[in-house]
């Protein structure tokens, strides 16, 4: 079809439907391509159509989209995955950005991915987030330390890791030897630091690439604490919602804020006595190498204790995301394979290449699963296996 004909046979409700689901505004797609409102809304009443490029565009750059499926006679049923997130409130929700949902909708493909991959057996021996239960009243630390112990990571082999970038490689190999699939992506929207999908045999956990490796460390683990009190959430720069919530919603919240905090840097091992407050930056960032942790956790801590005060936090943890971010935009642009690689990690796709290399998948259904092209998915291969 000439990519200047109009689509006379695409269903405007679908359109509609698709944008909604997207998260973007009639003036949002409006603006995208410098057409008048009133156009847009045209092509969801069907009052006007869309040039067959222009429905291209939507499906892939926009909505996200088969291009079949604004074809159907109806939207197809598919599940929200906003509503997964009890503990979120509807505002927050509605303020994710489009890329963000976009990453929700990925997730549950994930799951579906590795649920086919498995042909919906587990592939490890426990399943951390089934298996293990916290008490309804047991004490943060008692809790840490039992995960601690569940996942065989000891403080002293977390204070010989070289650096937030192995600590999170480790820790990330812990979590997933435990059963919970960690991926990772890039966020647009660099305020969402990741998010968890609860499920009963395969909890699926999303880090924020973008973030820096020691930020990805606290995320993993309050994500993990998502999962272990069996519910779906999100961490998020501003965490200021929490105080909105109520009842078990906020328990929750506040508990996998309190669990990642004390898993990560245990208030037995903390050097309380040497803190000074003339000393706060060089403590702070000390402790942080120490712990292979963000300064934020550290400084999290220190404001457990008021040692300071809410007001400091929230300056110095905003200063430290803009410095890095700022110093992120400077760094040149990394390998395509390595990066793909670091996103959907070992576990992943050690189970996706063990099946096709079985015979059980065609390179087509391989390359889907990795979500790459085919024809890439020889030299990606070669890249995990040699590292080149």
């Amino acid at each position: 079809m000439p990519t200047t004909q109009r689509v006379t046979a695409i269903n405007p409700l679908i359109l509609r439907w698709a944008r909604e689901r997207s998260g973007l505004s009639l003036a949002a797609v409006a603006a995208h391509f410098k057409k008048a409102h009133e156009t847009i809304a045209g092509w969801e009443s069907g009052t006007e159509t869309p040039t067959f490029r222009q429905l291209e565009l939507l499906a892939e750059r926009l909505y996200k989209r088969p291009l079949a499926i604004f074809f159907f006679p109806s939207p197809p049923e598919e599940e929200d995955p906003g509503s997964r997130f009890r503990t979120l409130p509807q505002s927050e929700l509605d303020a994710l950005e489009p890329d963000t949902r976009y990453a929700l909708r990925e997730a549950l493909a994930f799951q579906e991915s590795i649920r086919e991959l498995t042909s919906g057996i587990r592939v490890s021996t426990t399943l951390m987030a089934r298996d293990f239960r916290p008490s309804p009243h047991e004490p943060v630390e008692q809790l840490a330390g039992r995960v601690r112990s569940y996942l065989g990571v000891p403080l002293e082999t977390q204070f010989s890791w070289r650096g937030s970038e192995d600590a999170f490689k480790q820790w990330r190999k812990s979590v997933e030897s435990a059963g919970i699939f960690a991926l990772k992506r890039s966020f647009k929207q660099k305020d969402v630091f990741g998010f968890c999908m609860y499920d009963d045999s395969f909890p699926i956990i999303i880090i924020n690439n973008s973030a820096a490796h020691s930020r990805q460390v606290f995320t993993l683990f309050h994500e993990l604490a998502h999962l272990l009190y069996s519910v779906s959430g999100i961490t998020m720069q501003d965490m200021s919602f929490i105080d909105h919530l109520s009842g078990r919603s906020h328990e929750v919240e506040v508990l996998c804020n309190r669990f990642a905090a004390e898993f990560l840097v245990p208030s037995s091992s903390f050097p309380w006595t040497d803190f000074r407050r003339t000393n706060l930056d060089s403590f702070v960032r000390s402790q942080a190498t120490r712990y292979n942790i963000s300064r934020e956790v550290i400084l999290r801590r220190l404001l457990d204790r008021r040692l300071v005060s809410q007001a400091i936090y929230l300056r110095k943890s905003a200063q430290w995301n803009v410095e890095y971010l700022n110093s992120r935009q400077r760094r040149a642009g990394g390998n395509y394979y390595a990066t793909q690689a670091a996103y959907l990690g070992e576990t992943f796709l050690r189970l996706a290449f063990t099946q096709y290399r079985l015979g059980k998948l065609s390179l087509d259904e391989l390359a889907s699963h990795l979500r790459i092209k085919a024809r890439n998915v020889g030299r990606f291969e070669d890249f995990v296996v040699k590292g080149e």
